[in-house]
């Protein structure tokens, strides 16, 4: 009998992660780090902290932050757990333990401090 595979899931999460940040990456980066700083073109209000907060209290900004920061982070570790053979690196099972045990402490901490904020 054929032993079972979990790449499939990783595999799900690496391309989810890709799609997510193909799509909001880069509009992420210019709002964060070009118009938020500039105020440009929406004002200096526009990344007001209290603003922020109430995005990130509501539970719509909820699940978009973690789904941004859970998927970014599983594509990462992905594409760097099958960048170390290039590199030389031997990946064994301490290889991938550290490379997606670091994903999952990333998704932990994400859902932890986004509950922690409150509703």
């Amino acid at each position: 009998m054929k032993k079972r595979s979990n790449a499939p899931i990783f595999w799900l999460l690496f391309g989810a992660g890709g799609m997510l940040s193909a799509l909001f990456g880069t509009m992420l980066v210019f709002l964060t780090g070009i118009a938020a700083p500039l105020a440009w073109p929406f004002g200096p209000q526009f990344m007001a902290y209290p603003r922020v907060l109430a995005f990130a209290q509501h539970w719509i900004g909820k699940g978009f932050i973690f789904a941004v920061i859970m998927l970014f982070a599983w594509h990462a570790v992905h594409r760097i757990y099958h960048s170390l053979h290039d590199v030389g690196i031997r990946t064994g099972a301490g290889a991938k333990l550290v490379c997606y045990g670091g994903a999952m402490a990333i998704t932990l901490i994400a859902a932890a401090s986004l509950l922690a904020i409150g509703f």
